[in-house]
């Protein structure tokens, strides 16, 4: 306790560091030797569903949410780019309605416009 006087932290601080388990648990040393496995067999596509399916598979269970920090710990992500789902427009806006009807025939010049919404990869996500 002399040290505690010297260098100034509390006596509980210092308690409960002195209390502290340091043990290394084996079994999440060897969760995380096998999502390494299965993410460097897959070529790092793997994500954290099929790394918890495969060690599943092969007798370790494991979840996808286990999978997901065990490959945050270790650093891992899929080199897979996301899905973009583009949503299908079933209904027409509320606030705007559709005077056009799909009639683009027009009786003279700069009678009618109209737009198109195009989706842009922008690197990082999808932009319009």
């Amino acid at each position: 306790m002399d040290l505690c006087q010297t260098f100034g932290p509390h006596r509980s601080s210092y308690n409960y560091w002195a209390a502290r388990k340091g043990r290394i648990k084996l079994e999440k040393v060897k969760q995380r030797a096998e999502v390494k496995r299965i993410h460097s067999l897959s070529n790092g596509s793997a994500g954290e569903r099929s790394v918890a399916t495969m060690l599943t598979t092969e007798g370790l269970p494991m979840s996808r949410y286990m999978a997901s920090k065990r490959m945050k710990e270790l650093a891992l992500v899929s080199c897979q780019l996301p899905l973009h789902r583009c949503k299908k427009a079933g209904n027409d806006h509320l606030a705007i309605l559709n005077t056009l009807n799909r009639k683009f025939a027009a009786d003279y010049q700069n009678q009618i416009w109209c737009g198109d919404v195009t989706y842009v990869w922008t690197g990082k996500r999808w932009s319009y």
